[in-house]
């Protein structure tokens, strides 16, 4: 069934799937108390001081919410050139040159904001990247992501130790990889570290890989344009080396996390639980 209307949906323009999408985001938000509580609070936590800013952040957030997930079975349903083709404007490509030449790998962060999934077909189409991704409970789901996912030059990583061995693989053989690093980690593979200075558990799994393989950090925004006319990929240069001590390291990552968001803070998803804490975890805890 799910497929079926992923096959349905792929068929539309863009631009109606994100005007679509965004009031499905209203619909969400309107429906549902613990959403709008969720994305009061965290956006509180970034803008203490600021309401203007967080309402626009707001408004803005609900709207992308919906657009990201209407606008998956648009991409997935595309060729790999298709995809990267509606994405019309490319900003720091000298930064990914740069670590090119160094011969040691990419490590590309992005938060959970604007289009993340364009990123990795973006980079594709000029070289091989390797993406974390969590495997979906639901078997029809998954199956739908490792389909729609996995392409040419673009391979899957689980978060999994197994997955973890891929990704350092990749990146010893001079690949790229990418992993959303504000995406809270299993009990213990992480560690609190804060976020807009409220605790968030957060994974060390960065900067493990840029220890073990000595990899360029490169930070990714897939910035969605107005009216359903594509993507913008920014890329900018990352920490140029992340601390021996996770949760210094933990703590630099989160810093560029927020650098990222701030620049287009209503494209970040505020209804995200970016502070919860994972099963079984016990110590900090933050609020959501």
């Amino acid at each position: 069934m799910i497929k079926n209307l992923f096959k349905a949906l792929s068929v539309f323009p863009l631009s109606v799937l994100h005007a679509l999408g965004a009031c499905l985001g209203w619909s969400v938000y309107g429906l549902s108390a613990s959403y709008r509580r969720k994305i009061e609070i965290h956006s509180k936590i970034a803008f203490p001081d600021n309401e203007s800013a967080r309402l626009a952040a707001v408004k803005g957030s609900v709207q992308h919410a919906g657009m990201a997930l209407l606008e998956l079975p648009f991409l997935w349903g595309l060729s790999t050139q298709q995809g990267a083709a509606r994405c019309t404007d490319i900003t720091g490509w000298d930064v990914v040159e740069r670590a090119q030449t160094k011969g040691k790998g990419i490590i590309f962060l992005t938060p959970h904001m604007g289009s993340f999934e364009s990123t990795a077909q973006v980079f594709s189409t000029r070289a091989p990247i390797t993406v974390l991704y969590r495997p979906n409970r639901k078997a029809e789901l998954q199956n739908i992501i490792e389909d729609s996912r996995a392409r040419d030059n673009v391979a899957l990583a689980p978060t999994t130790l197994g997955g973890v061995k891929i990704l350092l693989k990749a990146l010893k053989r001079g690949e790229a990889v990418g992993m959303l690093p504000d995406q809270v980690p299993a009990q213990g593979e992480g560690v609190w570290a804060p976020m807009f200075g409220q605790p968030a558990y957060t994974m060390t799994l960065p900067g493990r890989l840029h220890h073990a393989t000595g990899a360029s950090i490169v930070l990714a925004i897939g910035y969605r344009k107005p009216g359903g006319e594509g993507f913008k990929l920014e890329l900018y240069q990352g920490p140029e080396s992340l601390s021996a001590d996770p949760v210094e390291a933990a703590t630099q990552v989160n810093a560029a996390m927020e650098k990222l968001i701030l620049m287009h803070p209503e494209q970040y998803y505020w209804g995200y639980e970016r502070y919860k804490s994972p099963k079984g975890q016990h110590g900090q805890q933050g609020q959501s």
